[in-house]
Order: structure tokens, then sequence, then C-alpha cells
């Protein structure tokens, strides 16, 4: 299949080219790809085998077909209207001369049966014994001539096949082209008069306080646009399995003294204790406002001293249209992008910065109370996207095999590896050890699609924490982030979705809600919202902030059911005490504009530190290149470690379809510190850490590592 016809198959549909095919035991096969995971059982052991082989060979030949399309179109230069042109001129040349092949053959065929009938007739006549035996001679040469013209004229009529459905692939590719062009066409287009439609709303608004009524008023149009396109948007949207609408709800802050009011209207659904929300004996007392930064600020005091600067980023102009044009519906791990679209990290550093606000989980190590545990770690998982509202630069794309190590041991009682386990999906395996307490592992894979208006990155792949003393075990997913206004505007980034952290030991449960942005919405932006809830159902806390600055934590005292809303559902009415913040935003460190709006800690991610092993992202040529503004040096070294790794891929691959024609297995890319298991928990197939990474760096041997750089 094209790459075209690929973006519309089935929901459930596993590419065969990027799966890993495992057997579990005598009968049972595991084919996962990305988050999906398959689990199919044979009747007999002979029966896996041929499946099993079949589906190799398939996998073999997808990887065949992948390759002959990304050679084709993958990593050149966008074709112009001229070789448009020319492409159709040579097609219709070819056509011509494939005809003019064509009624060769036949004439070859006609005069060939002539000749052997009139040699037939000529040794039929009486001639003399010698002159007979010549023409029996001529007659052998003539059948053998015979015979190699009906070769060749098959090997032509399967050459014309050939060509006449290449030409018809060739013919459809074009016509995508076309339609991905006046695609791109329209949407700047929709952009423009949207742009203008709310340029018009804002001169349009007398002030900010009464700017809900003239953006109303003024813009009534610019909004009926919008919704008008709204339906356009649909057809690109893309659709994942569906989870349970966050519970919709109203709270209401009470009096811890007189919660119980004779005339309130809430009737006593659920109730809760006021004096169990007490900052003197809680936990959630070193997380409320007055002692939240005292107690950071003495966290954060670093044994060892670390940089707190880089170099300011240069100011390179660049030709976008050049390279967008030719980009709408692709992978965007599949797009050859210069360094000016990066910032100085990787994509295993950045995975790593979601450790920034690990004192959350030190803080859940002494919760007694599992749902009080739970507000910690919703409040950790939004934390880990607030560093993101600046920056809109993309990572760097992990070569296979490389690492990311961050040890702070010492310092804040955690260390972390990152490894990249996969190359396309790209996917990267996780594990973090704190000795207070916690251990925490994740496999992501990240699919990314450009549609014109907005770049959407939905990471595929759970995240576990789990706590040594308590043995609760945490679940959940990361939401989906757009970055907007990708060709007109300054980009921006929104996080919008549903997260659902489960305990799997108490069966607790927290429903995070991330509301997407709306210029037209009264929420306050980048808003998140959930409930804790124990495993019967009850709801204990409430969960209120935004994802770029704080997580709050009501208790709640007590919860009716109120009044049916406009959709026709009835809302949850929640009656909480004072809520208390368990989580603020650092604030960014100065300069932080020009330096990638790095936090203090992505400061540090990519200093150079001795003893690492040598696949570790600090020492990738190409991004130490980009970091000290060389950036010209570091797109010629992009490069050449990305056609070093193309060169590795075809050698592997080559091995693949050698070993599968030998009848033998082979395993494919190994994982040096990871391994693949199937999750108890979850049911999937992913890469949990198997140890031995630190003990080769203290003995500093690191012959197992490959040569990547």
């Amino acid at each position: 299949r094209t790459q075209a016809e690929m973006a519309h198959t089935c929901r459930g549909t596993i590419n065969l080219s990027t799966a890993h095919i495992d057997t579990e035991d005598s009968c049972n096969i595991v084919l996962s790809n990305g988050g999906r995971t398959y689990h199919l059982k044979a009747n007999s052991e002979v029966e896996r085998q041929r499946w099993v082989t079949a589906l190799e060979l398939a996998k073999a030949k997808a990887i065949r077909m992948r390759n002959n399309q990304s050679d084709d179109s993958g990593d050149e230069e966008p074709a112009s209207q001229s070789d448009k042109s020319e492409l159709h001129s040579t097609l219709k040349t070819l056509s011509s001369k494939l005809e003019d092949l064509s009624t060769c053959n036949d004439l070859i065929a006609k005069h060939g049966a002539a000749l052997q009938r009139s040699l037939s007739e000529l040794e039929n006549l009486k001639l003399p014994a010698e002159s007979g035996e010549k023409i029996k001679a001529v007659n052998e040469r003539a059948t053998l001539f015979r015979i190699t013209s009906n070769a060749m004229i098959n090997a032509c009529r399967d050459f014309l096949d050939l060509a006449e459905t290449h030409s018809r692939k060739w013919q459809r590719a074009l016509q995508y082209e076309r339609e991905q062009r006046i695609r791109l066409e329209e949407t700047i287009e929709q952009l423009a008069k949207q742009h203008n439609s709310l340029e018009r709303a804002c001169r349009g608004a007398p002030g900010l306080s009464s700017s809900s009524t003239g953006i109303t008023s003024t813009a009534k149009g610019g909004v009926q646009s919008a919704k008008g396109e709204a339906s356009d948007e649909d057809e690109e949207t893309e659709y994942f399995d569906a989870m349970e609408d966050a519970p919709a709800f109203i709270t209401v802050t009470a009096d811890p003294k007189h919660h119980r009011r004779s005339g309130s209207n809430l009737s006593g659904a659920s109730e809760g204790h006021p004096e169990d929300w007490n900052l003197e004996d809680s936990v959630f007392e070193s997380s409320n406002q007055s002692s939240y930064n005292e107690s950071t600020c003495k966290d954060l005091v670093p044994k060892k001293r670390r940089r707190t600067r880089i170099p300011d980023k240069p100011n390179y102009s660049l030709n976008l249209w050049s390279i967008m044009k030719n980009c709408i519906g692709k992978e965007l791990s599949k797009i050859p992008m210069p360094v000016n679209f990066n910032e100085p990290l990787s994509m295993l550093q950045r995975l790593t910065e979601d450790l920034e606000y690990h004192e959350l989980l030190d803080k859940a190590v002494k919760c007694e109370s599992s749902t009080e545990q739970m507000c910690f770690v919703a409040a950790f998982s939004v934390s880990s996207y607030s560093t993101t509202v600046h920056r809109t630069a993309k990572p760097f794309n992990p070569l296979l095999g490389e690492t990311y190590e961050l040890d702070r041991l010492e310092e804040f009682g955690f260390r972390s590896l990152c490894e990249q386990v996969s190359h396309h999906p790209p996917a990267a395996a996780h594990h973090v050890y704190s000795k207070r307490g916690w251990t925490l592992w994740q496999e992501i894979t990240i699919a990314s699609k450009f549609r014109g208006k907005y770049l959407s990155i939905m990471p595929l792949g759970a995240i576990h924490l789990e706590f040594h003393s308590s043995g609760n075990h945490y679940v959940w997913r990361k939401v989906t982030s757009t970055v907007h206004n990708i060709i007109v505007g300054k980009l921006w980034i929104d996080q919008s979705g549903e997260i659902e952290i489960v305990n799997h030991k108490s069966k607790d449960k927290c429903q995070l809600k991330f509301t997407p942005y709306s210029y037209f919405s009264r929420d306050i932006p980048r808003k998140v919202t959930g409930v804790v809830s124990d495993a019967g159902g009850k709801a204990h806390y409430v969960m209120s902030g935004t994802w770029d600055e704080k997580m709050e934590c009501s208790k709640i005292v007590q919860s009716s059911h109120g009044s049916t809303s406009t959709e026709g559902k009835q809302k949850t009415v929640y009656q909480t005490l004072s809520p208390k913040v368990l989580w603020k935003k650092y604030p960014l460190p100065e300069n932080a504009e020009n330096m990638y709006f790095f936090s203090d800690l992505a400061l540090t991610l990519n200093e150079p530190e001795e003893r690492v092993a040598p696949t570790d992202s600090r020492l990738r040529p190409d991004q130490r290149l980009m970091e000290s503004g060389r950036w010209d040096e570091a797109n010629v070294e992009k490069q050449r470690l990305e056609e070093k790794q193309r060169a590795v891929r075809r050698r592997r691959e080559a091995e693949a379809v050698e070993a599968l024609e030998e009848g033998k297995d082979y395993e494919g890319y190994i994982p040096l510190w990871f391994e693949r298991k199937v999750d108890a928990v979850t049911g999937e197939l992913i890469c949990v850490y198997k140890g031995g990474y630190w003990e080769a760096k203290d003995k500093q041997d690191w012959s197992t590592c490959p040569d990547i750089f």
C-alpha cells in the first residue's frame, strides 16, 4: 500500500513492518506495535510455528515495501511543477515505446512461425541426404530461435504489465499530491478568514471586563464560521478508544465548623469528616502555600554545583514553506528536519524532565491513606506538562540504542535511565529508582501527525509507579499535545484529553480532564479538574488547577446530585473544605526566553558529565554543536548520523531476509539495558529494565555498547 492508503486503514490494524512478534509458550503468539498488543493462540505448536513463519515473511515484505516508498519520496526535495510535467512526459513516452515493443513482439512471433513452417516444408522435399541434414540443422536452430524469442516475448509482456501497473501507481501518487496541495490552499484561506474575524472581534471589544459581550455581538459571523469549519476539521481528526466522560460536578467551599447547615439544600449522599483535614496531622502540611516555598527551596539546594545557563539561541532565518508543504499527512519522525526546528535536548532528556517535581512522590510515600497518596500522584502527572507551555521547539529524535542517565541519587535520592528501544515507530523505555520509596517505569511511543493547521502529538503507552512500602501500583497514560499556528501566527501548545489514574492494589481512581483552550470559553486557560474516588466509587477529593501553574486539592465533606444541565446530564455538587496547594510551578530562570525557555533542571540535562555511557545523549555531536550555536555544522552532523543509522537499518533488514530464506530465526534489534515482557497489570508487551547499567558504570565497562555516534 501507498502511504496515502495506509492512512485510511481500519481501527485495530497493526503495521507489520514495525511490529514485534514474540512467542509466550508452545501455542501463544504476542503481536505488539506501540500501545496495541494482540494475544493469538494456535491449536498446536506446529500451527503456531506456521503462523510465526507466515507473519515473519509478511513483516519482511512489509519492510521492503516501506523502504521502497521511503526511498522514493521520504528524504528527497519536494517535486516542482516542472518535475511533474517532466514525469508526465516521461510516462507518455514510456507508454508509446511500450506499444512499439508490443508490436515488435507480435511481428517476431508471426515471422518466427512463418520461418518454422517454411523450413518444415523444405525438410519434406526430396533432396540429397547432405542437403536434408543441413536443412534439419537449420530447422533445429530455428526452433531454438523461436524458443528464445518466445521467452523474450514473455519477458517483454511481463515488463509491459509491470510498467502499466507502476504507471497507474505514479498517476495515483500525482493525484494524491495535487489533492494535498489543494487542501493546504483551502486551509490557508480558512486560517486567513479566522485571523481576520478574530482581529475584528478584538477591535470591537470595548475592554477586558466586557470582552465576552463585545465578541459575541461584533464577531458573530466569525464565531459561526469557526463552527462551520469544525465540521471540515472533523474529517481529519484521529479517533481513539473512548474513555468515560469526566464527571460533571460543582464544588462549594464549606466552613469546617459549620458544614452541616440546617438550611442546606444538599442531601447527604456521602459525607466526610472535617477533622480529617487537619494540617497539623496531615502530610498535606508540607504542601500548603505558606510552607511550600520553604520546603522546596531546602530540597533544591544542590550538593554539586551545576550550570545555570547555556549559550543564547542564535537568530537564524528559515524558509518554513519549502519544508512544510511536503509534510502534510506524514509521520513527523519520517520528515527530514533541520536543527532550526529543534531544541538542544533529545526526546530521552525531555522524558527525564518529567521528574522535575519528583518531591511530590517523596511526599506521597509518607501518606497513610491511599486516596491522599492518589492526590499527590495526580499532581505529579499534571506537573510533567508545566515545562511545555513555552517549549514549541522539537527535541532531537534519539538514535536507536541511544541512552540517557540522570544520576541524582546523592542529591535527591533517585537515578533515572532511558534507552531508545525502537526507531520506527520511535519508542523509548524509561526506568527510575528512588531510595526514598518509589519506582517509576514506562515505555512511550510517540505518534505524530501534521494536519496543516496544527500538529498532534500522541504519546502511546502506560506509565507505572509503585511505592515500595505499601505496594500501591498506579498506572496512567498521557494526554494529546497539540501545536497550533504551524503556518500562520505564533506557535503555541495546548494539552487536551483525559487521564485516568488507577491504583491496581486498592482500586482507587482519579479522573483528570484537561480542557482544550478556546477563544470564546469563560474557563481559565489550561484548566485541569478531577475527582479522586475509592474502590466503591465514593468521591474523597476534588482536584483543580492548571497544567502550567499549580494544582490544588479539596477534601469533600458532602456530596449530592444537583440540577440537570442543558445537555441532559445531572451534575454532582461537592461541598468541600478550603483547597490546599499540592504543586506549584517553579519560576523560569533569568533570560529563559533566550535559552529555549528551559527550566533550571532542563539547563543541566545536557551538561557534560564524566563516566557516562558512550551512547549517552550528552555525547551526541549534532546536539552539542546546536547548543553551542553552530547550527550549520549541526545540520551537517545530523545528516551524517541519520545516514549512518539508515545504513545499519538496511544491513539489519538484509540479515533478517537472509535468515528467513534460510529458515532461521532472526531476533532483530535487542535493547541493551531493557527487555520485553508482558506486563501483568495491563497485559501489554513493554520494555522493562533488566539491570546492569549502573554496575557497568561503576566498572566503566561499556564493551557491549554499540557505536552510534
